[in-house]
């Protein structure tokens, strides 16, 4: 699949994969200077670059394993969500969880974008949904039954 996308600023890169079976895509900081993110802060970070998403199919912007499990740096809303009628600039906010500074360098990697199908459901109002096995037990339910 080819996944168009443009660059708005000179310094873009195009996003990468790791490894040949990696499912997500590191995108990378367009910043001037490094932007260092206190401990329980958050700082948009530019990537410089847009893409056209084809229909029935989204970008959803996850945190990469090296900086969120080493430095505390993960996006600010866990999962973020590219629809495939946004045509604007991917952006990050990184939210720092550590205790100490961290500070983003130009060019680093940042997230990770991985691009999946999705289907758009009719949602259906009714007054009884079937049983399963597991009915309405929550958190912390599964293996215990």
């Amino acid at each position: 699949m080819k996944l168009n996308f443009k660059k708005l600023d000179p310094r873009a890169t195009v996003p990468t994969y790791g490894s040949d079976l990696a499912a997500g895509a590191d995108l990378r900081a367009v910043l001037d200077t490094p932007v260092t993110i206190k401990p329980n802060e958050s700082a948009l970070i530019h990537t410089g670059i847009a893409v056209a998403i084809p229909d029935g199919y989204v970008g959803l912007v996850y945190a990469r394993s090296g900086i969120a499990c080493k430095r505390g740096l993960a996006p600010s809303n866990k999962v973020g969500v590219i629809d495939a009628d946004y045509r604007g600039e991917i952006m990050v906010s990184l939210h720092n969880h550590g205790t100490a500074e961290q500070t983003i360098d130009p060019d680093e990697r940042i997230a990770q974008m991985v691009i999946t199908p999705f289907l758009h459901c009719e949602y259906e109002e009714v007054d009884n949904l079937d049983n399963t096995k597991r009915g309405d037990g929550g958190f912390g339910s599964t293996g215990t039954m």
